[in-house]
């Protein structure tokens, strides 16, 4: 595709993103922004949250695991599954009863306000971290696939790229973000769905046959027991996913924020539990094109592209759907679906960061009607520009680097497992202003483990189950700064 094409392209489909906006956004109010007026249906509050828990990394990389781990990490969405029954059992009750904006506002009712504010705050670091990596990543690509081409700085694709995004969601916020996640949900699960369709064309398969066949079965093993040191083995996956989904979508008000825009808990719970079901079905589909795209590569000569000399497996998508004359339909929908993929998680980041630095810092509840709206109008700018920084600054580091600072955001997140864990399962109170340092101490432990050679370790490889470690080590600080008194039932 020549870049004319492709940028008509990527302006049409903003275009409708835009539309979309205009009509959702039409009432300019803080009850919108944050909450949809809790009024959304709650089957496309599930449907639009499949975009924004697989973001694009997850649509660039997940396929790219098959060259090493084959089915592997279908063990951790299994363990995904479970988490999010937790969260429908545990947590969204507790939102619901205590009716949040915030979801932070639990810990300064359990705790005090420097746990409040701690939490809150490893909420915007994670975000702004994770938001800006994924935007980087996909901006890197777009940049290589169109903007290069005709002489745009990498620096002015980002500024286009977040100048769309609050353009389509200054107004409606949330309530926008619960229209335009369906659509770019429903993109991209059509990405993948065509990409499967054409590649087993191309070799002569029925997807029926494509799973029966004897390449599938060299790729596709997915429960892996044998190796305990391993990343891929079962328990380290399986029960890392249950933790990576209570703290990553339960703790995280990004994706809190989508389920309580619902009109109330009985709907927020068919949405997570709708959600799950589906999430499982579309990570085995990218996983079936992750196979087909080795599998085609492998029996037409097809090369891994490299990058500096290094293998690069998450780009072998990209390559074949636009570089191997498999027909423009391919290389449309994957640009779309790069698109939607990208901006599914992104915009619902600017929204939600929006929303917790307005509610969490500012207290903008507690002030002035009059007041509410250009504050948090003016937050939303100031989110913008600060996500703009990071991904710019990301593009000026090494990449070993970045890849650390993508892993330091999943830290961050320990200390909010800890935080709500203790909160919910005892009746302790805690020296609320040592919150922020066992937090922090907890961080750095769990850094400092994974940082210890393998060879000392017996060669053993941490992967997400340095999650609940770090939740654990937060627990048993909170537990040191604690005191018996139980909390008054006020």
């Amino acid at each position: 595709m020549s870049p004319t094409a492709i940028l008509i392209l990527i302006a049409s489909y903003f275009g409708v993103l835009i539309l979309i906006s205009y009509f959702t956004g039409k009432e300019d109010s803080n009850a919108a922004f944050f909450k949809a007026n809790k009024s959304a249906p709650w089957y496309l509050v599930a449907f639009g949250m499949i975009g924004a828990s697989l973001s694009g990394v997850t649509f660039i990389s997940v396929p790219g695991l098959i060259g090493g781990e084959q089915f592997a990490y279908m063990q951790g969405v299994l363990g995904f599954f479970v988490g999010y029954l937790v969260i429908v059992l545990v947590l969204l009750p507790i939102y619901y009863r205590m009716n949040v904006t915030s979801i932070y506002q639990y810990l300064e009712q359990r705790f005090g306000k420097v746990s409040y504010k701690t939490g809150a705050f490893f909420f915007l670091l994670s975000r702004v971290t994770g938001a800006s990596f994924r935007l980087f990543l996909v901006a890197l690509a777009m940049q290589y696939i169109v903007f290069e081409q005709i002489g745009v700085p990498f620096w002015i694709t980002v500024v286009i790229s977040i100048l769309l995004i609050w353009i389509y969601t200054y107004r409606g916020g949330i309530k926008t973000i619960i229209w335009t996640d369906t659509l770019q949900t429903l993109t991209m699960i059509t990405a993948v769905l065509l990409a499967i369709f054409l590649i087993n064309d191309k070799l002569d398969w029925t997807y029926l046959e494509f799973l029966n066949s004897d390449d599938f079965a060299s790729k596709g093993k997915i429960f892996f027991f044998d190796d305990v040191n391993s990343t891929t083995y079962f328990w380290k996956y399986f029960i890392g996913g249950i933790f990576i989904t209570i703290a990553m979508t339960g703790l995280d008000q990004d994706m809190m924020q989508k389920n309580l825009t619902c009109k109330n808990e009985y709907d927020a719970k068919k949405n997570m539990v709708t959600m799950s079901i589906l999430l499982v079905i579309v990570n085995f589909a990218f996983l079936s094109l992750g196979a087909l795209l080795f599998i085609y590569a492998e029996q037409f000569g097809l090369e891994i592209p490299t990058v500096d000399g290094r293998v690069r497996t998450d780009l072998l998508f990209p390559e074949i759907a636009m570089n191997q004359n498999l027909g423009k339909p391919l290389a449309v929908i994957f640009i779309i679906g790069l698109i939607a993929a990208a901006y599914s998680s992104a915009d619902s980041a600017l929204t939600s960061l929006t929303t917790s630095f307005s509610v969490d810092f500012l207290g903008i509840e507690k002030r002035e009607l009059i007041k509410q709206k250009p504050l948090r109008k003016k937050v939303h700018i100031g989110v913008s520009i600060v996500l703009v920084i990071v991904v710019i600054i990301f593009n000026f580091l090494d990449g070993s680097v970045v890849s650390n600072l993508f892993k330091f955001a999943t830290f961050t997140y320990g200390p909010l497992l800890g935080l709500f864990t203790f909160g919910i399962i005892t009746k302790r109170k805690i020296k609320d202003q040592f919150a922020w340092i066992i937090a922090l101490l907890s961080i750095l432990i769990s850094f400092g483990i994974t940082s210890i050679p393998t060879e000392m370790l017996g060669g053993y490889m941490f992967h997400w189950e340095i999650l609940p470690i770090n939740g654990f080590i937060t627990f048993v600080g909170l537990w040191l700064i604690s005191t018996k008194e139980k909390l008054s039932t006020d």
